[in-house]
């Protein structure tokens, strides 16, 4: 991102501080979205360098907008100061802004504020916060008050491996310029900003665009590229036929549900593989879905006739089930994993060796812990889920609140959508389903991942908006609705 802000001031008529002017005001239009209340006191913490001097334009532009009850504490605690910073204090002490320097956090005796905004160290660091910088976070932190970052809370790595004992400035709410960081999207940055909003300052796309990168955020525009309507004189053979193999006596919701997502995701022909006990519950409720008994010696006859096959949803753990997931791997086409197909595979890692290529796992983080070896953190977790996508050539969705799909090249794309009122059981057999549908429909495995994660999640997303809680069924029969606002 700095890379884009030099190519910005250098191609296109804006000079750095005119940059620093439209970031603070898009910074200041979201902030005045959440907090119009023009009579609370605001303390607006500034480095200085250039966060600070977003802060400084952010002071000014409040105090513009009617905001009188502002005070500006400006942290005295290096000698370097960046040009922009200067500038913007320059225009500021023409201003009636209360301004307090501090030589040290110490001298900060008592914030009288309502709220704070965070603008004293921008997304550069790589270490930890230490000497005064730590002891001023500590001191915000304690104040208790709604803090507001600039682009990045103090003390907040970019990305990289976030410490586990972060002590940097604890946000309410972060508001990132162009681009969010890597690691809001790791489970830890709940230390360091409970949201996070990303606004637009003019940045250059085309150059954003064109860097070299391993990260990809999925966005609407994508899914609409990729998304295929329905032409005529289609039938059910153009969409597909999907195995889900799922279920067990006391686990036939997750084969339920999963089927469920697979019918409403659009696949043409549907059998579940499921055990004697399940037919009339599978009968009753999903009519369209054919079944395949299983029983303990289950053999998948003529697998070439489906186009995509699921295993793992409630499945249990078995020596027959076991037996079941080594055929299908011998067959050598790719097939979907989840759940206790995953925990069968961690159990016998030679099967992980022989993995059909473009195979997509969907493992939260126990699951793939268990497959792959213990973590220490998202971040190392991401890194392994990387080189196993590439060394294996599968697709891993490694599941969250935000969910990292690994592709076969170590490529990793970050779905945005999904909702915490979705936190109910049954959502990952919805997932399942929806994935193993489009990959019937002959998406290719990356796409079907990417379609499944952003439609699974923004259907949940969307029913969010009315209920306090969503469940898996409620996402399950969502999907079709949502696909068709998407084509």
């Amino acid at each position: 991102m700095r890379q884009v802000d030099e190519f910005t001031i250098a191609n296109k008529p804006i000079a750095s501080i005119d940059l620093m002017e439209k970031a603070a005001r898009a910074f200041v239009q979201s902030f005045l979205r959440d907090e119009f209340d023009t009579s609370k006191h605001i303390a607006i913490f500034c480095g200085k360098g250039n966060n600070g001097g977003d802060g400084l334009a952010i002071a000014h532009l409040l105090l513009s907008n009617g905001y009188l009850n502002i005070k500006v504490y400006i942290t005295n605690f290096s000698s370097k100061q960046s040009t922009d910073f200067t500038i913007n204090l320059q225009r500021l002490e023409e201003s009636r802004c209360k301004k307090v320097i501090l030589n040290n956090a110490a001298d900060l005796k008592n914030i009288k504020a309502d709220l704070i905004i965070d603008a004293i160290l921008g997304s550069g660091l790589n270490k930890p916060l230490a000497g005064e910088y730590a002891e001023l976070a500590s001191q915000i932190n304690k104040a208790k008050k709604k803090v507001y970052a600039v682009d990045v809370p103090t003390g907040f790595f970019a990305e990289g491996e976030l410490p586990s004992n972060y002590n940097g400035v604890s946000a309410f709410k972060t508001i990132c310029f162009q681009r969010p960081k890597i690691n809001f999207f790791m489970p830890e940055s709940v230390l360091a900003t409970e949201q996070f909003e990303v606004v637009e300052i003019g940045l250059d796309e085309d150059f954003i665009e064109k860097q070299n990168t391993d990260f990809y955020l999925i966005e609407v525009r994508d899914i609409k590229k990729i998304l295929k309507p329905r032409k005529l004189f289609s039938h059910k053979g153009t969409y597909g036929h999907a195995l889900i193999i799922a279920g067990n006596t006391n686990t036939m919701g997750a084969a339920l549900l999963s089927s469920m997502a697979c019918l409403h995701t659009g696949a043409g022909l549907i059998t579940a593989c499921i055990p004697q006990s399940g037919l009339i519950a599978l009968n009753t409720i999903l009519p369209e879905v054919m079944a395949l008994p299983r029983d303990e010696y289950t053999r998948i006859e003529d697998q070439h006739k489906y186009q995509a096959v699921a295993i793992g949803p409630g499945l249990g753990i078995s020596t027959a089930h076991e037996h079941l997931l080594e055929s299908l791997i011998a067959i050598n086409r790719p097939l979907v994993i989840d759940a206790d197909g995953l925990n069968m595979l961690a159990e016998r890692q030679d099967l992980i060796e022989k993995l059909p290529q473009y195979s997509i796992l969907t493992p939260h983080m126990k699951e793939f812990d268990r497959l792959f070896g213990e973590h220490n953190s998202w971040w190392e977790t991401l890194q392994t889920a990387r080189t196993q996508a590439r060394r294996l050539k599968i697709v891993i969705v490694l599941k969250n609140q935000f969910t990292f799909i690994c592709s076969p090249e170590g490529k990793v794309y970050i779905n945005p959508t999904g909702h915490p009122a979705m936190a109910q059981g049954g959502m990952g057999d919805v997932l399942t389903g929806v994935i193993t549908s489009f990959l019937a429909q002959k998406y290719t495995a990356l796409n079907a991942a990417i379609l499944g994660c952003f439609i699974h999640g923004q259907t949940g997303n969307e029913l969010a908006d009315n209920h306090f809680v969503v469940t898996a069924s409620q996402v399950a029969s969502g999907i079709s609705t949502r696909i068709q606002q998407l084509i």
